[in-house]
């Protein structure tokens, strides 16, 4: 991970989202209350938390003093949440900027923290609603798209996409003898 200025100016210039939160956090800011919003980036996708700069538009960076011991803040969210949450301080001419990287969380399985699996709702952090819930938990489900359909033949796929497919492989490979190969309708797949 590595956060330039000019990442950070681009940042700046966004809003708050799923994906991305600001706080101020001069002096110092609530340890579970970043474990809550970081779990609350996981289960939205991952995302970017910043600490050091105004919340609201247009923002300015004020700099930082929370958690001077970053490797050590970084070491406890892995122990409560069991996701690599990377960190790292930005030297910013207006101050010090601490950037949390939060990955997205594991494919089917929303992450929790005390209780609770977070979301962000508007411009807070509340709990999960059962949709999300749901959605999430579907998306570990079968893929019926990977299954093998023992009795289809090539005259089963659609010819155009067929054709489509094969030239991105010509192009792809290399193989323009790929241009005039035709496979036979009554082959297994």
């Amino acid at each position: 991970m590595s956060t330039t200025l000019e990442k950070l100016q681009l940042c700046l210039e966004s809003k708050d989202n799923e994906h991305l939160e600001f706080k101020e956090a001069q002096n110092r800011y609530d340890f579970e209350e970043l474990v809550k919003c970081c779990v609350a980036l996981a289960n939205e996708g991952g995302g970017r938390m910043i600490l050091g700069v105004t919340n609201k538009l247009p923002r300015r960076v004020v700099g930082s003093q929370a958690f001077n011991d970053l490797e050590c803040t970084k070491a406890e969210i892995i122990e409560r949440l069991r996701l690599r949450i990377d960190a790292e301080v930005l030297q910013h001419p207006n101050g010090r900027v601490l950037v949390f990287e939060v990955p997205s969380r594991p494919i089917g399985m929303p992450s929790p923290y005390k209780g609770a699996y977070w979301m962000r709702g508007g411009e807070d952090l509340v709990p999960m609603t059962s949709d999300r819930h749901k959605r999430i938990f579907d998306e570990s489900g079968p893929d019926f798209s990977a299954e093998i359909c023992l009795k289809a033949t090539l005259s089963d796929l659609d010819p155009v996409a067929l054709h489509g497919l094969r030239e991105m492989w010509r192009r792809q490979s290399g193989n323009v003898a790929l241009e005039h190969f035709l496979p036979s309708s009554s082959r297994r797949l």
